[in-house]
């Protein structure tokens, strides 16, 4: 009898064992991270992360280019990779339009896109590209140190995160915000100090908090964005690193190369799917 009661305890403990997640492999993962920034603000901090990026690439094991010629962007070019990254680039990046159908054909058969900081000020007169990244740039309160919180913390670019994360860095204010963003993480503003919130509807348009990191699935493509990364020194912290190794990871999705095939855009400024 004893040894019955043995073996039912531990058929019943290894029914309600939960299965262990899988390790993401990066083996045949390939990443491009562009860098363009048009007329007017450039950040500093695009060497850091580009560093920054390249030892990811190293330490686990994925391939990586970069570049900032926009001449880059071609079919031919663009299907050797899973995840195009902008790492803060800024206004316009993009010289013609056959570049910009360069990119909405490797989204619609299946890229992935990471946007980083000011990628969400790219390309500000392109509405497919703002419906892409997710919005498009509006403002921000001086760089300061306030709260983000996680509202999902089984995204792989949140999981390992506090609750409440306090980091130095812009709080981005962004319109024309896709209805179909999954937000991962929003800015608590009432540990912002913006003095110029008020002239805003009185504060009540941004209300207590605004999405800071997101994902979705646009088009054919995934793209997931965080409105961190201000600063050079940034690109040194391992948490913020796991972050946007998580971003990646997700845009990667199943590691698939695009599937040109379902590629079907003629003008950057076809009607938008919604």
């Amino acid at each position: 009898m004893k040894l019955f009661w043995t073996i039912l305890a531990a058929i019943l403990l290894t029914a309600f064992v939960p299965p262990k997640k899988e390790r993401f492999s990066w083996k045949g993962v390939r990443v491009l991270v562009y860098t363009k920034n048009g007329k007017g603000y450039v950040h500093n901090n695009i060497a850091a992360g580009t560093a920054a990026l390249r030892q990811l690439a190293r330490d686990n094991g994925f391939g990586i280019d970069v570049t900032d010629d926009p001449a880059y962007f071609t079919n031919e070019r663009l299907k050797q990779y899973q995840v195009l990254i902008f790492h803060n680039t800024n206004n316009d990046v993009f010289d013609n339009d056959t570049q910009k159908l360069a990119l909405m054909h490797y989204v619609q058969a299946g890229g992935g896109v990471v946007g980083v900081h000011s990628a969400t000020g790219t390309e500000r007169n392109w509405p497919w590209f703002k419906r892409m990244m997710g919005g498009s740039f509006v403002r921000h309160p001086p760089y300061q140190r306030y709260k983000q919180i996680v509202i999902d913390s089984t995204h792989p670019s949140t999981s390992f995160l506090p609750k409440v994360w306090e980091q130095q860095t812009e709080c981005y204010y962004v319109k024309e915000i896709n209805p179909d963003l999954h937000v991962l993480m929003v800015n608590d503003l009432n540990s912002v100090q913006d003095k110029d919130r008020d002239s805003y509807a009185g504060g009540r348009f941004y209300g207590n908090s605004f999405p800071a990191v997101w994902c979705h699935e646009f088009d054919g493509g995934r793209q997931w964005y965080t409105s961190f990364g201000h600063d050079s020194t940034t690109y040194k912290d391992p948490l913020f690193l796991k972050h946007v190794l998580g971003g990646i990871q997700w845009a990667a999705g199943n590691k698939r190369l695009p599937d040109y095939r379902k590629a079907r855009a003629i003008s950057p400024n076809d009607p938008l799917p919604y």
